[in-house]
């Protein structure tokens, strides 16, 4: 279609900013529990209350695409999450936070069913490689661009400066959406089976073990994005924007993985080593922090190799996911296989906060990285479940 590229920027942009408003708050943790006496675990509850919302909506944000178009659920969701930081960027207690995540996570549900059902109606066959590289590097690019946003404005102006920023952001993205909203407008199918029929697909082996990939790689993910600031701050003695930027290099390494890892996986038919490979570098070299056999200096660079490592994985990962996927299932299944990041995210902040709270920052790393470790070991489980899970055709 001629208008690809366009539908492809429309669609990754918006992508990026979910990204970039999941990774805005957390940051600034340092500069919130103080101001507002709080403690790192209820700042986790309001994490976890967002990736709540998020993973209980989004089964129904994709029924809700099916039925009524992507179009109106995109612009919906961009809408409460830019609501969702301005509450945020206005609070004055932290039930204002949480008010705010809430509206957030409501908003957060609908990217990825309204996100691919767009680009699979709009983009052309030869091109939709492209779109969701494209798509996963934007987002990549969000996570990156967050914390040295949020950290940099708020170590001048305050933390509510920087989340009001943030909502500005989104308030531009959500005209630009509106602007040329006839690009994402989709044909609407009725649903022709029972749910109990569509649903059955969602239960076997590679399908549920692809779940449990997304879910742990999210737990850990959750702990490093949401505390890893936190963690370094206190467990290597190193300002705040020292460690926001370190974890930038991890999410900049993650994007430029995940186009190494397009050109690997197009490569070779052995996905699983591929995949698992690249989440056991990426958990070794989070363990070496946790241990702190590197010096604060080197925790940039650490995370530089574990980004990159993990995200070079996650094409091999899509990869076996679509072949793990019966013709005409792939909307439930990518739907479903996907809400295993927001069940990580939401189970694990507490409990990450709850470690800061008692001193022992290196245990978040030691988390994440055994988290990690455990998704290396649901790739390697899907070849066992199903053989022909772990190749596709190229």
């Amino acid at each position: 279609m001629k208008n690809d590229a366009t539908v492809i920027g429309l669609i990754s942009l918006a992508h990026g900013m979910s990204h970039f408003y999941q990774l805005l708050l957390a940051p600034l943790f340092p500069f919130i529990k103080d101001e507002l006496g709080v403690s790192y675990a209820a700042l986790g509850f309001v994490v976890a209350l967002f990736y709540t919302l998020s993973g209980v909506l989004q089964p129904l944000a994709g029924f809700v695409v099916d039925r009524y178009g992507a179009r109106a659920v995109l612009l919906t969701g961009v809408g409460f999450f830019v609501a969702g930081v301005l509450v945020q960027g206005l609070a004055t207690d932290y039930a204002m936070l949480a008010v705010g995540a809430a509206l957030g996570g409501i908003g957060n549900s609908v990217f990825h069913p309204a996100d691919f059902a767009i680009l699979n109606a709009r983009v052309s066959a030869p091109r939709l490689g492209y779109a969701f590289s494209a798509h996963g590097v934007v987002g990549y690019v969000g996570y990156a661009v967050a914390p040295i946003f949020s950290v940099a404005i708020g170590a001048l102006y305050g933390w509510q400066s920087a989340l009001l920023s943030g909502a500005a952001l989104g308030i531009v993205l959500l005209a630009l959406l509106l602007a040329n909203s006839r690009h994402l407008e989709i044909a609407v199918h009725s649903a022709k089976k029972s749910l109990k029929t569509e649903a059955k697909v969602l239960f076997t082996a590679p399908v549920v073990l692809c779940f449990a990939y997304f879910t742990v790689f999210a737990a850990g993910l959750a702990g490093l994005q949401s505390f890893g600031v936190s963690a370094m701050v206190e467990q290597y003695r190193v300002a705040a924007t020292t460690a926001s930027s370190a974890l930038t290099v991890y999410l900049v390494s993650a994007a430029l993985g995940i186009l190494a890892g397009g050109w690997v996986a197009s490569r070779t038919a052995r996905h699983d080593f591929v995949a698992a490979a690249g989440m056991g570098a990426s958990a070794s070299a989070i363990l070496l922090i946790a241990m702190q056999a590197i010096p604060g200096a080197g925790v940039a660079a650490a995370l530089g190799v574990a980004g990159f490592a993990s995200g070079m994985a996650a094409p091999s990962r899509d990869l076996i996911v679509r072949a793990s996927t019966p013709p005409g299932a792939a909307g439930r299944v990518f739907g479903f296989v996907y809400s295993g990041l927001d069940v990580g995210a939401f189970a694990t902040p507490v409990f990450y906060g709850w470690m800061l709270d008692q001193g022992l920052p290196h245990a978040v790393f030691y988390t994440v990285s055994a988290f990690t470790f455990a998704a290396m070991l649901t790739v390697l489980l899907v070849r066992v479940a199903n053989p022909f899970a772990v190749q596709h055709p190229q």
